[in-house]
């Protein structure tokens, strides 16, 4: 690959991870995902963020920059915006060839600069505001961002061609190949990315909201021109659609979210099953869009993504040795962690011989804010009573959706 093109004297590096490999060492990437640093050359050149030294990565980034007539020699300056491995792991080597470089990245990011790889000379720390110009007209600014989705994280703002790099934020799944730029993707290509944007958001991002809102507020002033995340498509067309994507998905986390409903759902032996196909029903003849995952043969970072954005959950499990089913308990905890707040949820499941799940659910799920309909439960095999339970209740959950975003 070569480097690509943004404007004039700004380029990107993209290096694939290929898809089995998991992101953050649990998530699923059935499409790989780019890792993209970027070249900034005025009078002096500054490199904006590094990559993963992983399976030979380091050489196809050395190619791409060789590709634009520059080594590793050449650059003056190593902006760090974010300090995850996937980002710094080939640090070590790559300072080894360039050792006078000054690296210029937040206070808390000289931290773990220090605690990661050693390194402490020649590393300049930058507060909100601050520049560095490089000369020829290109000046890049500082803004400290915070947990989007690390505390020392920050952006980059380049001003003369209003070129932001983001880091880990707008960032999506997918790898890129060929195609870079949100201009130049098909109907198709324009929604996978922005599903993968989810995805990605739900996986990696969600559970700092709040600090998304924040940190958005904190750019507005800028003249955004163009978006270049550390992971996939460059957003140069309408990079305030992006920001408005985040505004919302953000603002999920109060809620209401979109009007839809995932139904969630695991079962041993059949029988919580047989209740799914009532209530899906009955949420749909609302006329409610419904999304329906079942654990453990789907991974919870898809069930996330569709979680984040529906208003209301159905959560279908039996209980199992007096407590959940182990892989929904597995599920819900990740939504804790995530913080899906807010939801409107309806829960249903056999009791088998015991009882006990409705118990623990109630526990792990006590600070996510969720209002709960009566639960649906029975002893042993469902009976046409529940199943005719299941088909009211789908309905008046989605009932309760309905209300919930009109308002």
């Amino acid at each position: 690959m070569k480097a690509v093109k943004i404007t004039e004297g700004i380029f990107c590096l993209p290096v694939n991870l290929e898809s089995y490999q998991l992101f953050e060492g649990m998530w699923p990437m059935p499409n790989g995902i780019s890792l993209n640093s970027y070249i900034v050359k005025g009078e002096k050149t500054a490199l904006i963020d590094l990559i993963e030294d992983v399976e030979g990565k380091p050489a196809d980034f050395l190619a791409e920059l060789q590709s634009i007539s520059t080594q590793i020699a050449d650059i003056d300056y190593l902006v760090l915006n974010h300090m995850e491995p996937d980002h710094t792991s080939w640090l070590p080597a790559f300072h080894a060839q360039n050792p006078g470089l000054a690296i210029y990245t937040t206070a808390k990011s000289a931290n773990l600069l220090k605690s990661f790889y050693d390194i402490e000379q020649n590393v300049h720390v930058v507060k909100d505001g601050d520049s560095l110009d490089l000369g020829g007209g290109k000046v890049l600014r500082f803004f400290e961002t915070p947990n989007i989705h690390w505390p020392e994280t920050m952006m980059t703002f380049e001003e003369s061609s209003g070129t932001l790099f983001s880091c880990d934020a707008f960032g999506s799944y997918g790898t890129l190949n060929g195609i870079y730029f949100d201009d130049q993707l098909s109907t198709e290509q324009h929604d996978f990315f922005h599903n993968e944007a989810l995805r990605y958001y739900a996986n990696i991002v969600s559970s700092f909201s709040t600090f998304v809102t924040r940190g958005i507020k904190h750019l507005a002033g800028l003249d955004i021109k163009a978006i270049a995340p550390s992971h996939g498509i460059i957003w140069r067309e309408n990079p305030g659609a992006i920001i408005k994507s985040y505004e919302r998905l953000a603002s999920y986390m109060v809620g209401p979210a979109e009007p839809e409903v995932t139904v969630i759902w695991s079962s041993m032996y059949g029988n919580t099953e047989r209740l799914v196909n009532s209530i899906v029903q009955g949420v749909r003849s609302e006329g409610i869009p419904v999304h329906v995952h079942r654990v453990p043969d789907e991974h919870v970072g898809a069930i996330l993504a569709s979680a984040w954005k529906s208003t209301g959950l159905v959560l279908g499990m039996p209980t199992y040795e007096y407590e959940m089913f182990p892989p929904m308990a597995w599920t819900l905890d990740m939504f804790r962690r995530k913080k899906i707040l807010n939801k409107k949820v309806l829960r249903f499941g056999s009791k088998g011989w015991s009882g006990g799940a409705q118990k623990e659910l109630t526990a792990i799920t006590e600070k996510l804010k969720w209002e709960f309909l009566e639960p649906i439960e029975w002893f042993g095999a469902p009976t046409e009573k529940e199943l005719q339970l299941a088909l009211e209740s789908g309905k008046a959950l989605a009932r309760q959706v309905k209300e919930a975003c009109a308002g």
